[in-house]
């Protein structure tokens, strides 16, 4: 399985601090799928920067963002993502927010998107090390699944 984590802050790309949400992921999905094949990167919130890294990282089964779900006018990433896919997967985001509100009342204000471009799933997850980590468990177990539906090999 090959994942793409992209983290989306200005402060972070930056370097005016660290990414911590991005490695969280990555730890996550290390120790749960050991075959995995994840590379990361950070990009500023700039539509132009998070779709150049959609389309590098075009060749993973799995693309997923944190970052950039919030209410601020920086926060642009579920919009960028809804316009590069080719089709949504509200599912994925509806049970995302739904897990997540049950920690925090705050998840209902995240906009994060899932969606597919060509054989590619691409997740949105807000900002935060606590987000993430939450987000990536509720994933895990549906990805290899997911990998399988997207190359037509059944249920």
């Amino acid at each position: 399985m090959k994942v793409t984590v992209i983290t989306i802050s200005d402060r972070a790309s930056k370097g005016i601090y660290e990414d911590l949400s991005g490695p969280a992921i990555e730890k996550i999905i290390q120790e749960t799928i050991a075959a995995a094949e994840i590379s990361r990167v950070i990009v500023p919130d700039e539509k132009d920067e998070i779709l150049k890294a959609l389309r590098e990282a075009a060749s993973a089964d799995f693309i997923l963002t944190t970052g950039g779900t919030g209410l601020s006018q920086r926060d642009i990433t579920p919009e960028v993502c809804r316009e590069y896919c080719d089709s949504s997967l509200p599912g994925i985001s509806e049970i995302l927010r739904s897990e997540s509100y049950k920690e925090t009342p705050h998840a209902m204000l995240s906009r994060g998107y899932a969606g597919i471009k060509d054989k590619t799933v691409i997740v949105n997850f807000p900002g935060s090390v606590k987000a993430v980590t939450l987000c990536t468990k509720i994933l895990l177990p549906i990805m290899d699944h997911a990998i399988k539906m997207i190359n037509n090999e059944g249920h």
